[in-house]
Order: C-alpha cells, then structure tokens, then sequence
C-alpha cells in the first residue's frame, strides 16, 4: 500500500526548496508567511544572524477572524509598519511554500501599500 503524503509535508518540501535561494541579510532580510486555518502570521528574519527583527499576527493584533483576506492584509500593513520604524524598506518574500494567491498575497499586497519594497 502507498503512503500520500500530507499537504504539510508537502508544503514544507516545497518551502525548504524555496529556502536554498531565498535568504535574509542585514540589508535585506526575508519577510516569512506561515498561516493557519484560522490564523496569519508574518516575521522579518535576518538569516545571517539568525535572529528574527519583527513579527505580527492576526493573534496578536486580536482579529476576531485572522483566516480571512482581511485579516492578513491587516497584518501585512502592521508588518510593513514595524519594519519601517525599524529602517528596513526593502525585503525579500518567503511565501512559505504556500501559493502566492488568498491570504498570502493579500499580505504581501498590504505590505508593499504600506511602504515595504520585494
């Protein structure tokens, strides 16, 4: 009998793909999407160091529903935000091994309205 393999371990072969040639810098450092069924969350991660910058998520901005377009274009904004405080204007997107369709590209969209360059 054949194992399928999971959509997760799929995704995550897909990401770890993505991985060898995405990668964050103190200049540019890697804008990383990870949802959920009901939740959205989003780092900015210098790779080099190892050591995340920022964060946001629907959790943390209480949204009542974050699994929704809405409630990640709300945390792409927020995320762009803090980057910006941070001096950070240019990233490179980590779409996770998700599709560049939904919630991550409403994300990503919120984030280059907010002033967030990739």
């Amino acid at each position: 009998m054949i194992k399928k393999e999971s959509r997760n371990s799929l995704r995550q072969r897909r990401h770890k793909r993505v991985r060898k040639s995405v990668s964050g810098t103190k200049e540019t450092p890697r804008l990383n999407v990870f949802r959920s069924n009901k939740e959205i969350f989003a780092q900015i991660i210098n790779d080099i160091d190892g050591t995340t910058l920022a964060s946001s998520s629907s959790v943390e901005l209480k949204i009542k529903n974050g699994g929704n377009k809405e409630g990640a274009a709300l945390v792409g904004t927020d995320i762009a935000k803090k980057a910006l405080k941070l001096n950070i204007k240019k990233v490179v997107f980590d779409r996770g091994g998700y599709l560049y369709h939904g919630r991550v590209e409403a994300l990503a969209d919120a984030a280059r309205k907010a002033g967030l360059e990739f």
